[in-house]
Parts: structure tokens; C-alpha cells; sequence
């Protein structure tokens, strides 16, 4: 099996932008690659996409970002740094957010509303990368000057689109995020982590109860069901028992558990990651779980191809208790793990087909 590339966050991108642009105001050279420092250890050297002056005070450099065999929507995106010398002031080195560069306008997030969307420890590594540069340019009189820098990502606004930036109240553009600079295939991380700031803005804007589904199908037909705010919904995708424990320490007093008849029944299993690599739901194993439940006749349902046509033969055998009791067990499951009331929804063909 092919081992899958790791990439670079737009985070370490921006740094490394940053630095470009500084060295070549201060040195008047155009640097084809530069070297940052990492957040865990460690030192990552960028090519540089471009690099330029724009006027005697001011340079401008961008980074591409790699993120590797992520399927990541910023992959390819220009990552780009304006650099200003400015009279020294109170900050040593400014961060301000440019076109394609989001605005919080929702509180619960790590940045504060009416700032860009560049989380905290992307500013550390610009910063600390601005200072490389500085250093490295052996400027006589540094400390007379200050830094103003600005991340822009030129076609941000559009990439946003395809993210949950609006979902969170980030708008008109992008997030400059990552913790360690590192972007992993399918990452965990980035799934994880937006399930939480999820759960941050829904608590901040007030609400008591979230509603998570495993899909944007499955999400809307729950918009058109509860009515909730927008900040109430969560796509959790496959990380179904980390979402339940995340609402638990959330304080969240109710939860809407919305999916399809495979992520559901996985959940009445006690699966509590519902993605296939972590567990392929055998035919077998699912039909003698229904037979436990009371299915009979269960002989005829080993020979199915697929979850779904099991779905479809007990709707068509008439069995619909056993379809009832998965959903019974699939809420016991989340309640269990949420310790909070979990109200389960059967979602198919765009609608409730069942609810617990």
C-alpha cells in the first residue's frame, strides 16, 4: 500500500511567506527558498512561489501550499504576506488579516470577533519567523522599526465556500489555522478539531441542544425537522463517540443524532467510529446482531450485498419493530456515552424514516 505524504498548514505557509517577504525588504534579495522553525522541533524549508518589492518600506512574497495526499480544499492555495516597516510601536511585529482572509463574527472561536481568522499559534510561527528574518538580515538599527504583516490568500473567498467557515461565523474567507504546521492525509486532527470549535460557537451563542449527522444529507434533512439555530449544527462525520463525549463536556443538556441505516446500526453495535477502515460491518455480524434483537427468518438476509439492502428487505419483510429497536440501541448507545438525552433520527431518501 502506498504510504500517503504529509503536507504543510496554512499556518506554517503564512509563516514562511512572512519570512520570504521580510528578508527581501531588508536585504533586497530575492530568496528562491526559506527555513522556519516548527512548533514541536524541527525546520522546514518552503520554496517560495514569489517574492517582490512593492515600495521602498514594503515587500510581498507568497508560499503554495502542499497538503500533501490530504484532500484538503486550500491544496494549491497562494499563501501571501505583505511586509511593512512601520515606526516602532506597541506590538513589535502586527498581524493583520488581507483579502481572502476570513473575519470572525461569532464568539466562541480561539480568535476574537471583529479579528481575522488566524488562530493563535499560526501568529506564533509567523512571528517567529519574521524575527528569523530580522535577525538574519543583521539589521544595524532593528529596534527602531517595527513589522506590520498581512496574510491574504487571493482566491480565499471562493475556497471558503467549501468549507464550514460561514457555519462558524468566519466570512469572507479562509482560516490561517493548524497546531504543528503538519497537515496529515485524512486527518483526524482537522476533523476533530472542527467538531469542537463547533461546539464552542453553538455554546457561546446560548443554545442547550446540538444536532449531529454524519453527512450534509443527513444534516439537512435534520435543518428541515428541528428548525434549530444554525450554530446547533454539527457535522460530525465518522467520529461519532468523540462528538458524543465533546457534547458531554460541553454541558449541552440535549442532543439530535441524525444518519443513515450502516452509521446507525454501527452506533447500536457500540461501533464508536463509523468510518469503514475502522471496522468493515460485515453482513454476518450485522444480521446475527438483528437477530438477536428478534429478527426472524434471519437465514434469508446472509446473503445480502450491502447494509442498505439489508434496509431494504426488512422494509419490505415488514419488520419494522427491528428497524425500531436499532434505533432504540443506537440511542441508548449515544446516551450512554453523552450521558445527556439523545434523540436518534433514521434518516433515507431525504427524509425521517424513523426516529427514537
Amino acid at each position: 500500500m502506498k504510504r500517503l505524504r504529509s503536507g504543510y498548514t496554512t499556518g506554517a505557509c503564512a509563516a514562511a511567506a512572512a519570512k520570504a517577504a521580510t528578508l527581501c525588504l531588508l536585504t533586497k534579495d530575492l530568496q528562491p527558498r526559506v527555513e522556519i522553525p516548527f512548533p514541536q522541533g524541527g525546520r522546514v524549508t518552503f520554496a517560495v512561489h514569489m517574492a517582490a518589492l512593492a515600495g521602498p518600506y514594503t515587500a510581498v512574497a507568497s508560499i503554495i501550499k502542499d497538503a500533501g495526499d490530504d484532500p484538503d480544499v486550500t491544496n494549491g492555495a497562494e499563501i501571501e504576506a505583505l511586509i511593512r516597516v512601520i515606526e516602532t510601536g506597541k506590538d513589535r511585529i502586527r498581524i493583520l488579516g488581507g483579502p481572502g482572509v476570513g473575519i470572525v463574527t461569532k464568539p466562541g472561536l480561539p480568535v476574537q470577533v471583529g479579528e481575522p481568522a488566524i488562530n493563535p499559534m499560526p501568529k506564533k510561527m509567523i512571528k517567529k519567523a519574521v524575527e528569523e528574518a530580522i535577525s538574519e538580515a543583521a539589521c544595524a538599527n532593528k529596534e527602531a522599526f517595527s513589522i506590520e504583516v498581512t496574510i491574504s490568500v487571493p482566491d480565499g473567498e471562493r475556497l471558503a465556500e467549501h468549507t464550514l467557515n460561514r457555519r462558524l461565523g468566519i466570512l469572507g474567507g479562509i482560516s490561517i489555522l493548524g497546531t504543528t504546521g503538519i497537515v496529515r492525509p485524512i486527518s483526524a486532527e482537522a476533523w476533530t478539531a472542527t467538531i469542537k470549535a463547533s461546539m464552542d460557537v453553538a455554546r457561546a451563542a446560548g443554545l442547550s441542544e446540538v444536532a449531529l449527522s454524519t453527512g450534509r444529507t443527513s444534516e439537512a434533512v435534520l435543518e428541515a425537522e428541528l428548525g434549530l439555530p444554525e450554530e446547533a449544527y454539527v457535522m460530525m462525520g465518522d467520529y461519532l463517540e468523540f462528538s458524543l463525549l465533546e457534547a458531554r463536556a460541553h454541558g449541552f443538556s440535549r442532543l439530535h443524532l441524525g444518519c443513515m441505516w450502516a452509521k446507525l446500526v454501527k452506533a447500536a453495535m457500540g461501533i464508536p467510529q463509523t468510518h469503514v477502515r475502522h471496522g468493515v460491518l460485515e453482513i454476518g455480524g450485522m444480521v446475527s446482531f438483528l437477530k438477536d434483537l428478534g429478527l426472524k427468518d434471519s437465514d434469508k438476509f446472509y446473503n445480502a450485498n450491502t447494509a442498505r439492502e439489508i434496509y431494504w428487505r426488512l422494509k419490505e419483510a415488514g419488520e419494522k419493530e427491528i428497524i425500531c429497536l436499532v434505533c432504540k440501541r443506537a440511542k441508548a448507545f449515544a446516551e450512554g456515552v453523552a450521558g445527556i438525552p439523545v434523540s436518534v433520527y433514521l434518516i433515507d431518501s431525504g427524509e425521517v424514516a424513523e426516529r427514537a
